[in-house]
């Protein structure tokens, strides 16, 4: 194994090979990927694959549009497959709000190149069969929604990684993580000491354990998610019979998500009874093991589900699948320069690492070779949480970001959990004169 490195990158998912093969791709040959188990242990290898434009950040839109566009060349550059399946997305609105905030949504896309548009229920009927259009208004239609297989596509990020003159160390597991006089790192491994310039941290599920090795608190906290594959659609089969594939369709009414898979269809849900996750740290030994299956917390999403989608309710159960994956406070990655550390950087919390994890490992990548990034990055920019912050503050406000991943976001909105968090000597004295609050940077103001 190598003992110097330019840079060091902490964890072996999609994101941490994204990181890699960008660093490779912007001149920086001289850097290695540790990884305590396999490439795709932790998130990245029970994640359902799927992948879209659509995010209430104009930049953030943009980056996925990025992360979309490049699986394509990574399958050039590799000759490896991703298991892109390119099949179109709509997303449903029930109501004018949702409706008005897709056509809010598509104005912002053909801002930033993205080709979507709004689509009639008779539409929606047509592209997407399987939905029942009872109540719906109208949707957004995005031609470059898909899915794509997880592990391939991961294993395609590190064979480019490797061609630009990467390393990568599997089964090598970091002990801890010390900073020398001049700034650089040596990163203890069970394999050895490895001495880095800079070392990233994109530990996913134990990003919090790697962090505190140096001294840091990462505000971000796993969250237990559950999704559902059926056995064989009838529908379906016609479909594929014709030789087409049916595309994705969000319901952000019922909290869902839904795709063909292989012969039947995938489900997921944002249920509103979540559960957070390894409240007390993540444990080292989990890898590719799922939680235990919980339809009681999906009950009520099941019961509208079969109501949007019928075909669901005369369909088996195939397989249950029952992981965790990783959030911020407020949903964004937690991407930069670490604030007070140097040679520090962080590519955490991205939660839609198949949307965003292309678009994540380019933005970092910039920040480290040249300085800056050719975007506005403040939406993931780690610097955004202050010292303030605390794990008291940032599990409540995780679980409301999931309760609220499907919901319309309205102008001006300010959400109640983990408040008031940090007030002024004032703070009563104004409430008592009727004073409207809002929340800055963990302040009342």
């Amino acid at each position: 194994m190598k003992t110097t490195t330019r840079v060091a990158v902490i964890g072996g998912g999609v994101v941490g090979a994204s990181v890699l093969y960008h660093l490779t791709k912007l001149g920086w040959s001289d850097v290695m990927l540790l990884e305590r188990s396999e490439l795709t242990s932790g998130s990245t290898w029970h994640a359902a694959g799927g992948f879209h434009t659509l995010n209430g950040d104009t930049n953030m839109a943009a980056l996925q549009g990025y992360t979309i566009r490049l699986y394509k060349e990574l399958e050039e550059i590799t000759g490896l497959s991703c298991g892109l399946h390119h099949v179109g997305g709509v997303t449903l609105a029930d109501n004018q709000d949702r409706f008005d905030m897709l056509l809010a949504e598509r104005a912002k896309h053909r801002f930033m190149g993205l080709e979507t548009e709004i689509i009639t229920p008779e539409e929606i009927r047509k592209i997407a069969p399987v939905t029942n259009i009872d109540g719906i208004i109208g949707g957004l239609y995005d031609p470059l929604d898909g899915h794509l297989d997880p592990s391939g596509t991961t294993h395609a990020y590190a064979k480019a990684a490797r061609m630009g003159g990467a390393t990568i160390e599997t089964h090598c597991m970091v002990r801890e993580t010390n900073q020398r006089p001049d700034g650089s790192w040596d990163v203890v491994t069970d394999k050895g000491s490895i001495h880095a310039e800079h070392v990233v941290n994109a530990g996913g599920l134990w990003a919090r354990e790697v962090g505190a090795m140096a001294g840091v608190y990462f505000p971000l906290h796993p969250m237990e998610h559950q999704y559902i594959v059926t056995d064989e659609v009838p529908l379906i089969a016609e479909i594929i019979a014709a030789g087409g594939e049916h595309p994705h369709v969000m319901d952000p009414a019922g909290e869902s998500y839904l795709r063909q898979e292989g012969r039947g269809l995938c489900i997921g849900f944002y249920e509103q009874p979540c559960k957070p996750w390894a409240v007390d740290g993540t444990p080292w030994s989990f890898g590719h093991e799922l939680l235990a299956d919980d339809f009681d917390k999906i009950e009520e999403s099941i019961a509208f589900a079969y109501r949007r989608f019928p075909a669901l309710e005369a369909a088996g159960v195939k397989s249950v699948i029952h992981g965790p994956f990783t959030f911020a406070p407020d949903g964004n990655p937690l991407v930069g320069p670490v604030p007070g550390m140097r040679n520090y950087w962080s590519a955490c919390a991205v939660m839609a690492g198949f949307s965003q994890g292309g678009g994540v490992g380019l933005m970092l990548a910039q920040w480290m070779v040249e300085g800056e990034c050719e975007r506005d990055t403040f939406a993931m920019d780690c610097a955004r949480f202050g010292g303030w912050i605390t794990p008291g503050y940032t599990r409540p406000k995780v679980i409301e970001n999931y309760q609220k991943r499907c919901s319309v976001a309205y102008p001006n909105e300010e959400l109640p959990a983990a408040r008031p968090h940090r007030t002024t000597p004032m703070y009563d004295i104004f409430s008592d004169l009727g004073a409207v609050w809002g929340h800055q940077f963990g302040l009342e103001v």
